[in-house]
């Protein structure tokens, strides 16, 4: 029989899910989009996953992380449920042991994690503006006519160097078309919203924080060649891109449930496959005990409450 973790990374553009060997070795990886239904992309790719592994293969541990992790956590029973930040400075410790910063650029938000002796001690989150997300790739992308996915290349191609306004969507698109109108070409352009992109990024998150090597760059958008030019160019330095740059979140989340067993010697909370079969409603509700007005979240499974969270006093929460 052999052991696995399992991680699930939910996010608001895609679920992550990643399956790890007791050696940490990468077994298995999905990307799967949300689409606004977390437990029906979950229960997707646990189908997906009874279908490709071994009959012979034992789930030891599960863990949850992204913006759906408390949800997702209870539909699949899992052992730990972490954020984000937490997630992924587990999996690049892991990755690149020495390493001080990390750079995650995702679809739909960004963060920056300073990292000392594979401890988290600084951190910064974008979650509001989109000029520094890969849907302003995607979108800029689109208005070019260009595929996202040879816009990097297109970059490296640049001869000359042009500044975009990057601050906001809004202002870059008015930039990009008066560029284009003095005569730029698409590969300087494309080169310029990447460094523009960068460029608002450090601002934001990196602002006030002390940016040291070993850096490291992760997300979805670490595929983008030009991305990766770009930080290497506004911070002097080489940038790493880990083998699973795009998967980082449930790999961490996999990596701290195994952890978690390890110490614990506890057996796992995992339901099982069938897990994708189970008919789970979540709803909320506004507590009015108090002043807070708390938004409760509640989940059932066959009409019996299992989980709720949400509330500040834990009146709900430890009701169960």
């Amino acid at each position: 029989m052999q052991e696995v973790y399992l991680g699930i990374d939910v996010g608001s553009v895609s679920t992550n899910i990643v399956v790890i060997d007791n050696d940490y070795e990468v077994l298995h990886s999905q990307y799967i989009r949300t689409n606004g239904q977390p437990l029906d992309s979950v229960q997707k790719g646990l189908i997906e996953l009874r279908k490709n592994l071994p009959n012979n293969i034992q789930v030891r541990g599960v863990g949850t992380t992204g913006s759906g992790r408390q949800l997702v956590g209870v539909m699949v029973g899992a052992d730990v449920v972490k954020n984000e930040i937490t997630a992924h400075a587990t999996a690049t410790a892991h990755v690149v042991p020495d390493v001080k910063t990390i750079f995650e650029i995702g679809g739909q938000d960004s963060k920056i994690i300073i990292i000392e002796n594979q401890m988290v001690i600084d951190f910064a989150m974008n979650t509001v503006c989109a000029a520094g997300t890969g849907s302003f790739l995607d979108h800029q992308a689109e208005r070019l006519g260009i595929p996202i996915e040879q816009f990097g290349d297109m970059a490296l191609m640049a001869e000359r160097d042009v500044r975009i306004a990057g601050r906001c969507t809004v202002f870059a698109e008015s930039d990009m078309i008066a560029k284009q109108q003095f005569g730029f070409s698409k590969s300087e352009i494309i080169k310029g919203l990447c460094e523009a992109l960068v460029r608002n990024y450090i601002n934001n998150l990196g602002r006030g924080k002390k940016l040291e090597p070993p850096y490291v760059f992760q997300g979805g958008v670490a595929a983008n060649k030009g991305i990766k030019t770009a930080f290497e160019k506004e911070i002097g330095h080489e940038v790493i891109i880990p083998k699973h740059f795009n998967i980082m979140g449930a790999l961490g989340s996999a990596i701290l449930a195994k952890e978690q067993i390890e110490e614990t010697q506890a057996p796992s909370n995992f339901r099982g496959f069938e897990a994708a079969e189970l008919d789970f409603k979540p709803s909320t509700f506004e507590c009015g005990s108090c002043s807070n007005n708390c938004e409760v979240i509640k989940v059932e499974l066959d009409r019996q409450v299992v989980a709720m969270w949400g509330d500040r006093c834990g009146k709900w929460t430890n009701s169960l």
